[in-house]
């Protein structure tokens, strides 16, 4: 897929605020700091998102129109522990109302740093979603911080984490390896959403 037009295009906290024109969603999310932003920056080639060195920045649903045709839609991050417990609530119904009532949304992908075994707060999220009737995908970031051999051990072993933990899941969703840095994953993560975009318009 190439993006040829990627504009932000309004955030909200509830669905009943969503930008007007319903398309297609694919939603990212993840633990604060795993890199959510600048990878979003980096499938479309633009700054679109904001980056910041300090976790826990987005609170809102943010939507970017891309192509005229479908949404990338940027989620507030879970887990992030500086955060008071109201915070960490209110956080939490955002994800929660947009994950159970955006009638759009077709993919959700969920971020995991590569460089870690899977924690406590990704393993719930997954729990979680699996659980639900949501379509799913897993995108491991920041494979640059690792050599190529060490990545893909690394990931193997996470995704058998995953399956060993996670009762729900019969099989392996869709998983990505990629790097906001050297682009690694981009072409794989932008050729599933057309994919995704094909089997919708049908």
């Amino acid at each position: 897929m190439k993006i040829s037009n990627a504009v932000f295009a309004g955030s909200s906290t509830v669905v009943s605020q969503k930008p007007e024109v319903r398309l297609p969603e694919f939603a990212f999310i993840g633990r604060s700091n795993v890199g959510k932003s600048s990878l979003i920056n980096a499938l479309t080639l633009t700054r679109l998102a904001k980056t910041a060195s300090a976790p826990g920045k987005t609170r809102l649903v943010n939507h970017f129109l891309i192509n005229n045709s479908w949404y990338l839609v940027d989620l507030p991050g879970y887990g992030y522990a500086k955060a008071s417990d109201s915070e960490r609530k209110a956080i939490e119904a955002v994800i929660r109302n947009y994950l159970n009532f955006s009638e759009e949304l077709e993919m959700l992908f969920i971020l995991i740093d590569c460089r870690h075994n899977v924690g406590k707060a990704d393993m719930d999220f997954i729990k979680e979603v699996a659980g639900s009737t949501l379509s799913f995908a897993f995108i491991y970031t920041k494979a640059d911080k690792m050599g190529p051999v060490a990545v893909a051990r690394q990931v193997e072993g996470m995704n058998a984490q995953i399956l060993a933990a996670v009762p729900e899941l019969k099989e392996l969703p869709p998983f990505f390896i990629t790097s906001s840095e050297s682009k690694k994953g981009r072409e794989e993560v932008l050729d599933f959403i057309e994919k995704t975009l094909q089997n919708y318009a049908r």
